[in-house]
């Protein structure tokens, strides 16, 4: 069985922390919680900053530290917590349907297509993920192969932000996957607090980054909710104020994102000049881009991945393209650009892992975009001509035919 080399981490443990203080909690909500319950809440927050101080001097440039920090300095004020006294993590009770954590009664201006769209037509969705090495496939439907090693930002509009940490699979290898996402829920009029949710390998948590697992203490806090499908693998956030549905999955070691939103929320920027910046809308730079056409021929001569550049070692286990092919096409039985993906993957890192990233995120695809006859992509057809390409959805019947009248021209 093949298993990844251990990639390069934080050393800050601070989603240890509110993974700890989650579960010691789950099941309630702080501000619903009943008064003989206040005890061992303050306990278990107590637990959380102690857990927060043993990781202070490793977290110091985390966001996600500092939310944290600030919002256990919150909860303790409002449930007037003793900053002495016991620190183990009691599980306190479930409540019962009905707790304040699953009001129904949020104002209209919470739901994004009840108060935005009262009197027009259905708002325009739009998708864009990421996975595997990684693979981006933009708002327009663009896809694309990229390197984008370090810090990214996916999205950056007036409602939040996603930013993403990609590493590198193998050492020596300019081969990338996702090992860390970070989104800001920016506060909004009367529906949500500012909200942080952080993952990263071997770390998915079913809270925000303070414990919580909705909007905060405004009157519609359950326009933003994060539920936990599978533990420690999927989770979806559902931010019904600005109509975006969220999919996060651990993968094997590395996160894939997918996102559902309207495109009156992916163009509400204040800077234009920024808007760019952000992959979900613009794509990778030119400079970040894997020509995934020239490399995948070569992998088809070749039997295992070679990127433009000097050879790279053999992975661990090393696919051929034909049985990387094979095994792809046990859960991508249509050879579009995420069966290609795949392909790309498995020669690449030998980490069949991928194989599943790709096959997720085309589930994610399914259920989140809102265009069906655009879920599958294809590659755009070459001219036989080396470096000229051929215009996005050219039929290749199309292009033998202007072809053979050019020739005719010259006779």
């Amino acid at each position: 069985v093949f298993s990844c080399p251990p990639a390069v981490t934080s050393p800050c443990k601070i989603l240890k922390c509110n993974s700890e203080f989650w579960a010691a909690t789950s099941g309630s909500h702080h501000l619903g919680a009943a008064v003989e319950e206040a005890p061992e809440f303050c306990t278990a927050l107590r637990a959380y900053a102690h857990c927060t101080r043993r990781t202070a001097r490793t977290c110091r440039g985390d966001l996600a530290y500092h939310s944290a920090v600030h919002g256990i300095d919150d909860l303790m004020v409002q449930h007037n917590c003793s900053k002495d006294g016991p620190t183990s993590q009691p599980r306190l009770r479930t409540l019962p349907p009905g707790d304040s954590q699953e009001r129904s009664d949020s104002p209209e201006i919470c739901h994004y297509e009840k108060s935005f769209h009262k009197h027009s037509a259905a708002p325009n969705y739009t998708h864009c993920g990421l996975f595997g090495d990684p693979h981006l496939r933009t708002f327009t439907d663009t896809f694309q192969t990229c390197k984008v090693q370090g810090a990214w930002p996916l999205i950056d509009n007036n409602y939040l932000n996603v930013q993403v940490t990609n590493t590198p699979v193998l050492p020596g290898s300019s081969a990338t996957a996702t090992s860390k996402l970070t989104i800001i829920f920016k506060s909004f009029q009367e529906c949500v607090d500012q909200k942080v949710y952080q993952a990263e390998m071997d770390e998915l948590p079913a809270a925000f980054v303070d414990g919580s697992k909705n909007g905060g203490d405004k009157h519609g806090a359950n326009s933003l909710k994060i539920t936990e499908k599978v533990s420690g693998q999927h989770i979806e956030i559902q931010a019904k104020y600005i109509g975006t549905t969220i999919v996060v999955r651990q993968v094997g070691r590395y996160l894939t994102f997918a996102v559902r939103m309207p495109e009156e929320v992916v163009n509400a920027v204040e800077d234009r000049d920024s808007q760019g910046l952000y992959l979900c809308l613009r794509g990778c730079p030119v400079s970040q881009q894997i020509d995934f056409q020239t490399v995948r021929s070569a992998q088809a001569s070749e039997g295992r991945a070679r990127r433009k550049g000097p050879s790279l070692p053999a992975p661990p286990e090393a696919f051929t393209y034909e049985t990387a092919t094979a095994k792809c096409r046990e859960k991508l039985p249509v050879e579009d650009l995420y069966f290609q993906s795949c392909v790309f993957d498995l020669l690449t890192t030998g980490d069949v892992n991928f194989m599943l990233a790709a096959y997720y995120a085309f589930e994610d695809v399914k259920m989140l975009h809102s265009n069906k006859d655009k879920l599958h992509l294809y590659e755009r057809t070459r001219v036989l001509t080396p470096g000229n390409t051929a215009p996005t959805g050219t039929h290749p019947t199309l292009w033998v035919a202007l072809l053979c009248l050019c020739w005719l021209c010259l006779l």
